[in-house]
């Protein structure tokens, strides 16, 4: 695994699973609607983004289970969604494609952090 420090890993898993706070069951249906259009569907394993998908992957790991592509993934999340959320990750509406951007990594802005 990566440097990274097994208290930084910690905090890291932790604020990882804060931001993204749609269930791995709740992201996969996301992933999929996404995904299905008029004329086709995408198969379930390629429905979504790449970033979804390994989101989608990482929810369903153990911690001591990660690789140094799930670290940086897990970090590419948690600054994305604190840089369109900031500090406050209270439910709020806002225009559907930000909400759409932000849930194909697992957060949706109108559903509370999970705790």
């Amino acid at each position: 695994m990566a440097d990274i420090s097994a208290p930084e890993l910690d905090r890291l898993w932790n604020e990882f699973h804060r931001v993204v706070n749609m269930t791995s069951d709740e992201l996969s249906t996301w992933l999929r609607t996404e995904s299905a259009g008029e004329e086709s569907e995408a198969l379930p394993d390629d429905a979504g983004s790449e970033n979804g998908r390994h989101v989608l992957a990482i929810l369903q790991k153990r911690r001591m289970d990660l690789t140094d592509d799930d670290i940086r993934v897990m970090y590419k999340v948690v600054d994305t969604v604190e840089q369109q959320r900031r500090d406050d990750l209270e439910p709020k509406a806002g225009q559907g494609h930000w909400r759409h951007r932000l849930m194909r990594i697992g957060h949706d802005p109108l559903k509370p952090p999970r705790v």
